[in-house]
């Protein structure tokens, strides 16, 4: 495992975030006291909680994640060595429902002082087609980052599921890492977590978080800029990650398969999407780079689309268009500017 892998700043910043917030609820000083002062053992479950906790953390964190780079996070099993790591952590970083075997290993690893991001803010039911107008953009989430444990119990009915279940059966859709607003919100609450666990670098603390505050507010800027005049609103992809970006920007997202990026769609999906992509005008189907191609290629040549990749973040590789979260969420902005036609 990379445990000191060096991930940019601003991606990972939204997931993370979460953790860290409600451990820090849960016992300050434990955490504080981890390793005698030496840096605070931080376990994340995968990227978007990496790059949070190393950005907010900053030098007073040791970062460990336990999905590796390339792998998809929604099939990660977990060895024998990295269970044990879990229980030897000062915190544990990981957002319920995303990945059944890290919960599962999370809840026998009675560790105190774990996380889950799905506590820090308000999930949402997203089906595979989602409208930025069905919902209400301030959500209030003010005092939810001192939730802790409290809030895991308040949150647990959001989050049932195997992690592949966006909203089309009831359950919530976990992907809030890819709205810049919902990051942000979760990056104060971290800060604040961890001010508290850690009073000494409280200061460097906060300084990273509002930092990162910044640079999670200009690329919502940027996005509420390029996407403000588009030809045509809905986008369809290959894996339903974006109902939040989807929502946030008022664009409609289109699930081919829904959920599983790498399902086959049934013939009269394929249809359905074809009738779509004429009378909206959508011009692209989009993949992503963690999962096969192939249903995106397949729906395309169908239906006389483009494609292209829409990254949802769950892990950066060498293939991946930028090399953090801020980096790939503007590579997602152009390529929703091309296919939407947005000037």
């Amino acid at each position: 495992m990379n445990v000191r892998r060096l991930i940019p700043t601003t991606a990972v910043a939204g997931a993370v975030v979460f953790g860290l917030t409600a451990l820090s609820a849960c016992s300050t000083s434990d955490a504080a006291d981890g390793g005698n002062g030496d840096k605070l053992k931080v376990t994340a479950s995968f990227y978007p909680m990496q790059f949070l906790a190393e950005r907010i953390g900053g030098e007073h964190v040791a970062v460990t994640s336990l999905t590796k780079p390339g792998v998809e996070p929604h099939d990660l099993e977990l060895t024998p060595r990295q269970i044990g790591s879990i229980s030897e952590s000062d915190y544990v970083l990981y957002l319920k429902g995303i990945q059944p075997a890290v919960d599962d290993a999370i809840k026998q690893s009675g560790v105190k002082n774990t996380v889950d991001a799905a506590t820090l803010t308000t999930l949402e039911n997203h089906g595979s087609e989602v409208s930025g107008h069905d919902h209400d953009h301030d959500h209030g989430h003010e005092g939810e980052e001192e939730h802790g444990h409290e809030g895991e119990e308040a949150h647990e009915e959001h989050s049932e599921g195997d992690g592949h279940n966006h909203g089309e059966e009831g359950g919530a859709d976990p992907h809030i890492w890819l709205d810049p607003v919902k990051y942000a919100e979760v990056a104060k609450g971290v800060g604040k977590s961890l001010e508290k666990a850690d009073p000494d670098h409280a200061a460097d603390y906060k300084k990273n978080t509002d930092a990162l505050v910044a640079e999670l507010g200009e690329l919502n800027t940027a996005y509420e800029t390029g996407l403000k005049n588009p030809a045509t609103k809905t986008f369809i992809t290959t894996h339903s990650a974006f109902g939040y970006l989807a929502e946030r920007y008022g664009l409609t997202q289109q699930g081919i398969a829904g959920i599983d990026p790498e399902a086959e769609p049934s013939p009269a999906r394929i249809q359905e999407i074809h009738t779509i992509a004429e009378k909206e005008k959508a011009t692209t189907v989009f993949f992503e780079t963690l999962a096969s191609d192939k249903t995106a290629k397949t729906l395309a040549k169908d239906t006389g689309l483009k494609t292209g990749v829409l990254d949802p973040l769950e892990g950066i590789t060498e293939k991946s268009q930028g090399a953090d979260y801020i980096e790939v969420m503007e590579s997602n902005l152009a390529a929703l500017q091309k296919a939407l036609g947005a000037k």
